[in-house]
C-alpha cells in the first residue's frame, strides 16, 4: 500500500517493525509499503489518480480533493478528520477572539478553491469579514519557480500593509516554507517585508516542516502563531524506536538523506544530492537536533501515519479471523491471503475513520532557533452539545508586537456605548462609521446596529449608554416654588383669621352691622377654608385628595361668592325700600338671603357629587412629560365636567359683578356696593386669565397656576372688600358709628 509523505514515515516503520516481529499478530505474512508523494512534488495527485488506475490501495493523511468513493474512492482511504470539523472550529476560533476583520492566503490547488467558495461564505454568514483572499500560484514545473516568487512577494506585501491583523494561511505541508522562504528573499529589497503586527491562524494542513534551509532564515515568524493539528495521542515506544535507528545499518534512501540532512553531513559509500564536508559517523543522537530540525515527538500527521498502517493491519486480522487463518471465503469461494492482491483489501470505516478531532497550538519559538508547540484547547465535534470548542486564552503567547494583550482585528474601532453602526457604501459589512444615538434613545453594548428607546419610566443618561430610573416628582414642600406657596396661603389665611377676630371685637359697630354682619362672618370663613384648602395642592398627591380637592375649593369659593351676591342685593333693595309704603321690605329679610347663600352651594355640591360618581377625578403620572422625571398629577377625569364647575363660577361672578355695577353710585358711606365692583373685577380677571393658563400647562406648573389662582381671586375678594372696613374700625374710629350713617341717609 501506498503511504503519502516521506517527511512523517517513521511511524509506519515503527509499527511495521513491531508487526513483522511479532508471530502472533500476522503469522507467515510480512507487512511493507511503498511511498509516492515527495511531498515538494505538485503532481501528487496525478500520480494518485494513476495509481488509482491500477488498483493500489492508498493511505492519505493530509487534506486532498475529495473524490467519488463509488468508483475510485474504493482504492483510497482519508486519514485526515473531516474537513467540516475544522473549518467549523477556525469559526469558533474566530468568534471566541472578535477577529472579524481577517485576510486568508491559500493555494492554487483543489482545496484551496474549495475552501474559498464553500468555506469563506460560511464564515462571512456568521459576522466574519474578508479583508482579501490572496493565491500562492500553484507550481507544476521547476521552469515556474521565478513566476511563483514574483507572485508571492506581492501576496506578501498586501499582507504585510493590509490592516487585519488576523490572517489564515490555507494549504499543504510546503505552504509554510514557501512563506519563510518569501521573507527571507524580500529582505534583500529596499523595504523588507516583515508579518509585524500580524497572527497567522494555520490549517492542520500546513505542518510545520522540517527543512535544511529553515536553518538559515528563521523562525520568528511564526512565534505566537495559531494552529490546528490533528489530535494525536503519546505512543510511548515512538521515541525509543527513534533512539535506535541508524543510518549506516539502515539502508533505507529516505532515512539517509534525512540524517545527512539533518546533522549536515555526508555518510559514506552514498551519493546524494548534498555534499558536508563532514562525515557522519551514525552515533550522532536524533535528540540533540532542534526542534526546528526533529521533533522526538509523534506530530498530528505523524500519528494518522501510524493510525494508517495500524487500520491495515486491522484489516488483515479480521481477513485472518475467519475459519481459517490463512484461508477466507468470498463469494463462496475459498481465497487464500497471501495470494490476495492490494486492492482487494478492504478496511472498515470504524477502523480507519476514527481521527475526530483537532487540537488547538500556540507556537512559541527562541533566539536559538529552537520551539514549543504548547496545546491550548481543542475541537472535539462529539463532545456534549457546548464543549465542542475550549480553549485556554491564559495560556496563549501572543506574537511581541502586542505585549501579550489579545490582538484585535476588525475593520474600524468598534462603536461603543452611545453609538450605533452606519455602514459605509460599497464597503464589507463590518466596515462602519459611529453615530452617536439620537436624543432620547440610547446603546447599551458595543457595535449595536441601532440605538433604541428606554422603556416608560426611565430614561437615557448623559453619555446616552443606559437607562436610568425616573425619579418622581410633585409640587413638594421641601421646594422652593411649595415653600413660597405655603408660606404666601398662610399669610393669607393668617390675615383672614385676623380680620374675622376684629369683626367679632367690633361686631356691635355701625360698620360691622351694615350689609348683614352675619353674610360677612360666612364669607370670612368660606375665605379662611379657601386659602387653608391650597395645602390639598401641595405634597405628594394619592386617591382620597384628587377626589376632594376640586370639589372641595369649588364649593368653598360658590358659597363665598354667594355671600357677596346675596350682599349686593342687599345693598339694592335697602336703598330702594326707604319709604314705608315700599313693597321691596319685605324681600329685605334673612329668608332671601339664606336661600340666595345656600341654594348656589347646594346646586355646586349637587354638579360636584355627579361628577364623582360619573367622571371621578384620579391618581395619574405624566411620563412623557418630563425626560428625567414622572410627574404626579391628579387627572380631572372629564374635561366637561371640569369646565361645567367653572361655569358655575362665571354665572355667579357675572351677577355679583352686574348687581354692584348697579348700586356703585348708592349715597353710603358704608356702602359696599363700590368695593364689591372692583373684587369682582379683580376675581373675574384672575379666573379669565386662568383658564387658558391652565389647559395650556402640564405637570407641576398645573397645579401653580391652579393655586395661584385660588390665592389670588381670595385675596381679591379679601382685600377689596374687607380694607377699607377695616380701615376706618383700626384708623377712623370716629367714623365708625350709626349716627353720621343716619345723616348720609337724610
Amino acid at each position: 500500500s501506498a503511504i503519502s509523505n516521506q517527511i512523517h514515515y517513521d511511524p509506519a516503520f515503527l509499527l511495521i517493525a513491531e508487526v513483522n516481529e511479532n508471530p502472533h499478530i500476522l503469522p507467515n505474512l510480512t507487512l511493507g509499503f511503498s511511498i509516492y508523494d515527495g511531498h515538494f512534488d505538485m503532481q501528487s495527485q496525478e500520480i494518485s489518480s494513476l495509481l488509482k488506475q491500477n488498483l493500489f490501495l492508498q493511505l492519505t493523511y493530509g487534506s486532498v480533493p475529495m473524490v467519488d468513493n463509488s468508483i475510485q474512492g474504493v482504492f483510497i482511504y482519508h486519514m485526515f478528520p473531516n474537513g467540516d470539523h475544522q473549518h467549523m472550529g477556525i469559526l469558533k476560533l474566530l468568534q471566541h477572539f472578535h477577529w472579524i476583520w481577517i485576510g486568508v492566503i491559500y493555494f492554487e490547488d483543489e482545496t484551496g478553491e474549495w475552501f474559498v467558495q464553500n468555506v469563506l461564505p460560511i464564515f462571512s454568514e456568521n459576522g466574519i469579514c474578508i479583508a482579501f483572499k490572496q493565491k500562492f500560484p500553484r507550481q507544476h514545473f521547476s521552469s515556474e519557480m521565478d513566476n511563483i516568487l514574483d507572485e508571492g512577494i506581492e501576496a506578501l506585501k498586501m499582507f504585510s500593509d493590509s490592516t487585519a491583523r488576523v490572517f489564515i494561511i490555507h494549504g499543504q505541508i510546503i505552504a509554510l516554507l514557501i512563506v519563510q522562504i518569501l521573507i527571507n528573499i524580500s529582505r534583500y529589497e529596499l523595504v523588507p517585508i516583515e508579518p509585524k503586527g500580524k497572527v497567522l491562524l494555520l490549517t492542520a494542513q500546513v505542518d510545520f516542516t522540517k527543512h535544511p534551509i529553515l536553518r538559515f532564515g528563521g523562525i520568528n515568524f511564526l512565534h505566537g502563531s495559531i494552529s490546528l493539528a490533528i489530535h494525536s495521542k503519546e505512543v510511548t515506544s515512538f521515541e525509543k524506536f527513534l533512539q535506535t535507528q541508524n543510518p549506516i545499518a539502515k539502508k533505507d534512501i529516505f532515512f539517509r538523506n534525512f540524517w545527512q540532512n539533518a546533522f549536515l553531513c555526508s555518510l559514506p559509500n552514498y551519493t546524494s544530492y548534498w555534499n558536508f564536508e563532514k562525515t557522519c559517523t551514525g552515533e550522532e543522537k536524533l535528540e540533540s537536533l532542534p526542534s526546528f530540525v526533529f521533533e522526538m515527538r509523534m506530530t498530528g500527521y505523524s500519528y494518522s501515519v501510524y493510525n494508517a498502517v495500524l487500520a491495515v493491519v486491522h484489516a488483515l486480522q479480521f481477513m485472518g479471523s475467519s475459519r481459517s487463518r490463512m484461508r477466507v471465503t468470498e463469494k463462496g469461494q475459498i481465497h487464500n491471503i497471501a495470494n490476495w492482491l492490494p486492492w482487494q483489501v478492504k478496511l472498515n470505516e470504524k477502523e480507519y475513520h476514527h481521527i475526530t478531532g483537532f487540537d488547538i497550538i500556540n507556537w512559541i519559538t527562541f533566539p536559538n532557533m529552537s520551539f514549543m508547540r504548547v496545546r491550548v484547547g481543542k475541537i472535539n465535534p462529539h463532545a456534549p452539545r457546548g464543549n465542542e470548542f475550549t480553549i485556554s486564552e491564559e495560556d496563549i503567547i501572543w506574537p511581541t508586537d502586542f505585549n501579550q494583550t489579545r490582538p484585535l482585528s476588525i475593520c474600524n474601532d468598534n462603536c461603543h456605548v452611545g453609538y450605533h453602526k452606519r455602514k459605509r457604501k460599497e464597503e464589507p459589512f463590518c466596515c462602519y462609521d459611529c453615530i452617536p444615538c439620537p436624543a432620547g434613545m440610547i446603546s447599551n453594548e458595543t457595535d449595536m446596529d441601532t440605538c433604541f428607546e428606554c422603556p416608560k419610566g426611565q430614561y437615557p443618561s448623559n453619555d446616552q449608554h443606559e437607562c436610568i430610573p425616573k425619579h418622581i416628582i410633585f409640587l413638594s414642600y421641601h421646594e422652593p416654588l411649595g415653600v413660597s406657596l405655603t408660606i404666601l396661603s398662610l399669610t393669607f389665611v393668617f390675615i383672614t383669621a385676623l380680620v374675622l377676630g376684629i369683626f367679632f371685637k367690633y361686631q356691635d359697630t355701625a360698620i360691622v352691622k351694615a350689609n348683614n354682619r352675619s353674610l360677612s362672618y360666612v364669607l370670612l370663613i368660606s375665605l379662611l377654608l379657601v386659602f387653608s384648602c391650597v395645602f390639598l395642592f401641595i405634597g405628594q398627591p394619592n386617591h382620597l385628595i384628587c377626589l376632594l380637592r376640586d370639589c372641595l375649593f369649588s364649593v368653598l369659593f360658590t358659597v363665598a361668592l354667594s355671600c357677596v351676591l346675596a350682599k349686593t342685593i342687599t345693598v339694592i333693595l335697602v336703598f330702594k325700600a326707604t319709604t314705608p309704603e315700599s313693597k321691596m321690605k319685605k324681600w329685605v329679610s334673612k329668608p332671601l338671603v339664606n336661600s340666595i347663600v345656600f341654594s348656589c352651594p347646594f346646586i355646586k355640591l349637587i354638579i360636584c357629587m355627579v361628577r364623582l360618581i360619573i367622571f371621578p377625578p384620579f391618581l395619574d403620572s405624566d411620563m412623557e412629560l418630563m425626560a428625567k422625571y414622572i410627574v404626579l398629577y391628579c387627572n380631572p377625569g372629564s374635561h366637561l365636567m371640569l369646565y361645567s364647575c367653572l361655569s358655575t363660577f362665571g354665572l355667579l361672578i357675572i351677577l355679583s359683578f352686574s348687581m354692584a355695577f348697579l348700586a356703585r353710585k348708592l349715597p353710603d358711606i358704608f356702602n359696599e356696593a363700590k368695593f364689591i365692583t372692583f373684587s369682582m373685577l379683580a376675581f373675574s380677571s384672575v379666573w379669565l386669565t386662568f383658564i387658558p393658563t391652565y389647559l395650556s400647562t402640564k405637570g407641576i406648573n398645573m397645579v401653580t397656576v391652579e393655586i395661584f389662582c385660588i390665592l389670588a381671586s381670595g385675596a381679591a375678594l379679601l382685600i377689596c372688600i374687607f380694607s377699607p372696613k377695616i380701615y376706618i374700625i383700626l384708623l377712623k374710629p370716629e367714623l365708625n358709628n350709626k349716627k353720621l350713617l343716619i345723616r348720609t341717609k337724610t
